[in-house]
């Protein structure tokens, strides 16, 4: 039986991080990814472009060149993908984790082809693949998508935008220049001021010209067939027309997964337990690393502050590794 020292769960640009530091210190190491490599940057619109420049985005102190200030979806899958196939990364693709359950030192690793023993393990799984739902009537109907690609199918459509987000804006804006009618219903009061500065006087001056509608300190309640209904800031109740709904909501880490994972969650945002120094959480030589250690608050970490997580829990295992010699 093979006993790694690390396992990493999830091959984001966190994950590859990861596993270049445990590399470096000749850690052995997998990383398994239900997906390709780096699959949620995979799965964001075509055209996004991060609010990060380049350098910011850099792991391992690999360069990242772009032709761009602000890189967009494609140079950062040629970036983060190069790198894994440059370096030899170990990472087994289109394999999902079921479980991590730990004995008295060794975790055992359940996934969809097989069981993997390791030391230490790693959870670097982010949060995009769980859509934060309205849980209202309708939002399982084949017109909602939760997921934005492209503006195309929505051309001559009309569509309705759920929240102000950067999300949110971008299908706006690309899906009316592209023919949509386009209504945004957003339940605070402006667009949100996390908005992409250079794509925030956009939007809010497409709506002051009347070319996208938006309804404020809005909600919507019910979703038909070919119409939906919403309550509006006097609370009045309005049904309109409509062929698709972009629910642009967010998403949500797997807490049923963390929590299986023995790991504790805080507070009304299910905070996961770790230590600020270490990334260790309340299991012992069980880590997390990236955008999955902030709950439902998925805005307080990304690639730019979370590049740091390697050095650290790496570090934390070395020195463990140290005392045990």
């Amino acid at each position: 039986m093979e006993i790694l020292d690390i396992l990493i769960i999830g091959g984001g640009p966190i994950g590859l991080n990861c596993a270049l530091e445990a590399k470096k210190n000749n850690l052995s190491y997998l990383i398994i990814e239900k997906g390709t490599i780096v699959n949620s940057l995979y799965n964001y619109p075509l055209y996004m472009r991060f609010f990060s420049t380049a350098e910011k985005l850099e792991i391992d102190e690999i360069p990242f060149i772009s032709t761009a200030p602000k890189p967009g979806r494609q140079e950062a899958l040629e970036y983060y993908q190069g790198i894994a196939r440059q370096r030899n990364i170990n990472i087994n693709l289109y394999e999902k984790v079921d479980k991590v359950s730990k004995g008295d030192d060794i975790f055992e690793v359940t996934t969809s082809k097989g069981k993997y023993y390791a030391k230490h393990v790693i959870i670097s799984t982010g949060f995009y693949d769980i859509p934060n739902l309205m849980n209202i009537p309708g939002e399982n109907l084949p017109k909602v998508k939760h997921y934005y690609t492209e503006p195309y199918p929505y051309a001559q459509q009309k569509i309705v935008v759920i929240g102000s987000s950067n999300s949110s804006v971008d299908a706006a804006l690309e899906t009316y220049r592209k023919g949509a009618d386009v209504t945004m219903i957003v339940r605070h009061s402006e667009i949100s001021g996390n908005v992409k500065y250079w794509v925030k006087p956009d939007i809010e001056n497409r709506i002051a010209e009347g070319s996208i509608k938006a309804h404020f300190n809005a909600e919507l309640i019910e979703i038909k067939e070919n119409s939906v209904i919403f309550k509006d800031k006097n609370g009045e109740i309005h049904e309109i027309e409509n062929d698709f709904v972009l629910a642009m909501t967010g998403y949500l880490p797997d807490f049923d997964f963390l929590t299986k994972s023995g790991i504790d969650l805080q507070g009304d945002c299910l905070n996961p337990v770790y230590h600020p120094e270490t990334m260790e959480t309340n299991v012992r030589n069980l880590y997390l690393a990236g955008v999955v250690c902030g709950g439902k608050d998925t805005h307080l970490w990304f690639i730019e502050n979370s590049r740091i997580h390697a050095k650290m829990i790496i570090g934390n295992i070395l020195g463990r590794n140290r005392i045990m010699k």
